[in-house]
């Protein structure tokens, strides 16, 4: 770890490859933490009788979301930052999603006995704007170092970076919402998480203190690093919310020939 920084990161010492996989982070407080959020949609999930496509969408997310936060990925962030992009992607862009799909706001609302009131999965523009500001600050050089040196920094980065994920999947998979905000959060994420991938990527210097001295043991220098980091943001970021946005453009074409047919049916009646 770089000499600046005189506490441990949460994830440990930075590990070297040979023992790697020895390196799980097993958090007894954080492992309760996530087994209680699971027992606790499965029993709103009871309670509100959803289907087990439902219930096998959240717990692929759950598993997925807590491999990425317990498994050797999480020592490997303190020596490489395209580990922690990595990780980032995985939360953000597979297991938020999975999550999302789920309702899991409405299965912990159900479970305690809460009445849900306020739709925030309506404001999908909202939402976008929410985790493209968690994103870049989150990745802007001062806090990213921060987290490491303050462990209520690094869960606060996660949890407000797969939060504001959760809501914007949440908000794009509405079926019964509105396509076009739908349509633009989507454009907007893509635009703003391949921008912020790109200029990590064609960055002429490193950014990021904490793996100033951390990447030699897995053969890149930081630049290097930083590069490789970047292009795992760009690239997913870009494509799977550009699929979004383009099914999303489908339905609201295929909505419109539809009222459009529906409109031109109603005046030939009519006559």
């Amino acid at each position: 770890m770089s000499a600046a920084f005189t506490t441990v990161a949460y994830c440990g010492l930075p590990p070297s490859p040979a023992d790697i996989w020895n390196r799980w982070r097993l958090d007894p407080f954080v492992l309760c933490v996530l087994f209680g959020w699971l027992a606790l949609h499965f029993a709103g999930a009871r309670v509100l009788r959803t289907s087990s496509r439902e219930r096998a969408l959240f717990f692929t997310g759950w598993a997925v979301a807590v491999l990425a936060l317990v498994s050797p990925l999480c020592p490997l962030s303190v020596s490489l930052f395209s580990a922690r992009a990595t990780q980032h992607v995985v939360l953000t862009l597979l297991a938020a999603p999975l999550v999302a799909a789920a309702r899991p706001i409405e299965m912990l609302a159900a479970a305690c006995g809460i009445a849900k009131h306020g739709r925030p999965s309506d404001r999908p523009l909202l939402a976008a704007a929410c985790f493209a500001v968690f994103l870049w600050l989150w990745h802007s050089p001062a806090a990213y170092a921060a987290t490491f040196t303050s462990v209520p920094l690094y869960w606060t980065m996660h949890v407000t970076l797969f939060g504001s994920a959760c809501w914007l999947w949440s908000a794009l998979l509405r079926r019964d919402g509105a396509l076009a905000g739908g349509l633009l959060a989507s454009i907007a994420s893509s635009v703003q998480m391949g921008l912020l991938g790109a200029l990590i990527t064609l960055s002429p210097r490193p950014f990021y203190a904490p793996h100033f001295l951390t990447t030699d043991a897995w053969g890149l220098t930081p630049l290097q690093d930083q590069q490789l980091g970047g292009v795992v943001m760009w690239v997913p970021g870009c494509t799977v919310f550009l699929l979004v946005a383009t099914i999303a453009l489908a339905s609201c074409l295929a909505r419109n020939d539809t009222a459009t047919a529906s409109v031109a049916s109603g005046g030939r009646s009519a006559r």
